[in-house]
């Protein structure tokens, strides 16, 4: 099962994470880029804070765990099946399959989902250098981008519920 991507505002969420991710600050992370853009896509309530992600980038406090493009994109998922499903047993496993999809996905087209395989830099001791390079403009954004991208379509009710219905099914 993959996750439809056939919802033209795609766009919209795309631009506001490259807005947030590509400043000349550095302001937001990947994690919290995926987040903030989700949020605003899917009408979550406060979604301008980023706050719950900002240790998630760099694959969790720079480890080169789980790429932050992903866990960003896991707790707007996170938030849109808590708001939407009201039994909080059924949201998570809604959620964790979800996510487990673009993981998958993630994974085919990128070759890992670790942040520590993705890049060439140890962020706890390379951190200046990395930004120095300007890899994170390309590859980091790319990954962003296809987080966001896969899950945009999870905004419209319509597709939410078809997906809460096939993975129930499963």
């Amino acid at each position: 099962m993959t996750l439809p991507d056939d919802i033209p505002e795609t766009g919209t969420a795309i631009e506001l994470a490259r807005g947030l991710f590509l400043r000349d600050d550095n302001n937001y992370g990947c994690a919290e880029s995926a987040l903030v853009a989700l949020q605003e896509l899917y009408g979550l309530p406060d979604p301008a804070d980023s706050s719950a992600a900002m240790v998630l980038n760099g694959g969790v406090a720079y480890s080169g765990g789980i790429c932050g493009a992903i866990s960003g994109a896991a707790l707007a998922v996170g938030r849109l099946a808590g708001e939407r499903i009201a039994d909080h047993r059924k949201a998570k496993r809604t959620a964790r399959r979800i996510i487990q999809l673009v993981m998958a996905e993630f994974r085919d087209e990128f070759g890992s989902h670790n942040c520590a395989d993705l890049i060439d830099y140890d962020l706890t001791t390379q951190h200046d250098e990395f930004i120095q390079s300007g890899v994170w403009r390309d590859s980091c954004m790319k990954q962003i981008e296809f987080s966001v991208a896969r899950l945009h379509s999870l905004a419209d009710p319509v597709v939410w519920d078809e997906m809460v219905r096939t993975l129930d099914a499963e």
